[in-house]
């Protein structure tokens, strides 16, 4: 068998260039899935930007040693894929020590870390000293209704070395939904729900101290009309990819992603050195200091998702402000 690669060598491993919009529509598959070698190197699904491998929910606990064999013996086979990221859901902590010692480990992107909190922080973070993998913790116990208990562990995830790994936060609804003993009513947005405002609270608390943000996940498959108006509203509060729980999912949210042309022609002109401090675009006010952060997301968005429209740049016109 390999041996693993020391964590110094790992550390020298060259490294994908993320952005949070890269991942798009991630899709968690159970790692015990038997096709999951096929799925990493894009010989199925191959429309994927992203991956999750799960060894949490989508797993028994009988099933977590044999999951974890397979896995191993999958990652032997994995292929360098550079714009197709693969990520492990590690159970816990526990199973994250288990993952690292995997050989060949340093052929995924990196982990998500589910029931992330205060208490297990340490737990996770120590471990990864030391590798070049990033992370999306995954916000989903009751801590996250507890607007206090959110801003320390913001203050955290602030480390120097700790924000550097970080390439997004998932919001776990699911999990939410569960500690408040409902379920998302079929035809209804989670923002219908009491997540809705979890969920825009959450947002205030960490995007302006530069984290990125995950949606939900939208576990109904028969209704892509719900679907398409959950996304508008992800994009409205900020949140950065949905997770897919199916195939079919994925291009139906990814779709939802490509940026309005006007947008588009916006984000440019504020983001241009000559463009006045205040100007009119599409019957819309544009001031330069207040939307460039729009604008330069939205050009990120274009780059991975494209337009609906083709673009005709129009001339833009100073707004008089008083």
């Amino acid at each position: 068998m390999q041996e693993q690669l020391p964590r110094d060598a790992m550390m020298n491993t060259p490294q994908k260039s993320f952005s949070p919009w890269c991942l798009g529509a991630s899709l968690y598959m159970p790692a015990h899935r038997l096709d999951l070698m096929d799925c990493a190197n894009g010989e199925k699904l191959e429309a994927l930007r992203s991956m999750i491998f799960c060894t949490e929910d989508a797993v028994s606990h009988a099933e977590v040693d044999s999951s974890l064999r397979h896995l191993g013996l999958c990652l032997q086979g994995f292929r360098d894929t550079p714009t197709r990221f693969r990520f492990i859901r590690a159970r816990n902590p526990e199973i994250l020590a288990r993952l690292l010692d995997l050989p060949d480990i340093e052929k995924v992107d990196g982990f998500v870390l589910p029931k992330f909190n205060e208490a297990n922080f340490h737990a996770y973070f120590d471990q990864l000293q030391g590798t070049p993998f990033k992370v999306m913790p995954t916000l989903e116990t009751r801590d996250v209704f507890d607007v206090g208990a959110m801003n320390e562990l913001r203050q955290g995830l602030l480390q120097d070395a700790v924000f550097a790994r970080i390439l997004m936060l998932r919001i776990g609804g699911n999990d939410l939904m569960n500690l408040l003993g409902i379920r998302r009513p079929r035809n209804m947005t989670v923002y219908e729900t009491p997540l809705g405002h979890v969920i825009a609270q959450l947002v205030t608390v960490f995007k302006p101290y530069g984290f990125s943000l995950a949606a939900p996940v939208f576990e109904y498959l028969d209704d892509a009309v719900t679907l398409q108006k959950e996304i508008r509203l992800d994009l409205a509060h900020g949140l950065t990819g949905k997770t897919a729980i199916h195939p079919t999912q994925v291009p139906v949210i990814e779709a939802m992603y490509s940026v309005d042309s006007g947008d588009y022609e916006m984000a440019l002109a504020l983001n241009q050195s000559s463009s006045p401090a205040v100007f009119r675009m599409h019957d819309a006010m544009c001031e330069v200091e207040t939307h460039k952060q729009w604008g330069r997301d939205i050009i990120d968005r274009q780059l991975y998702y494209g337009d609906r429209e083709s673009i005709a740049l129009p001339e833009y016109t100073e707004l008089s402000v008083k």
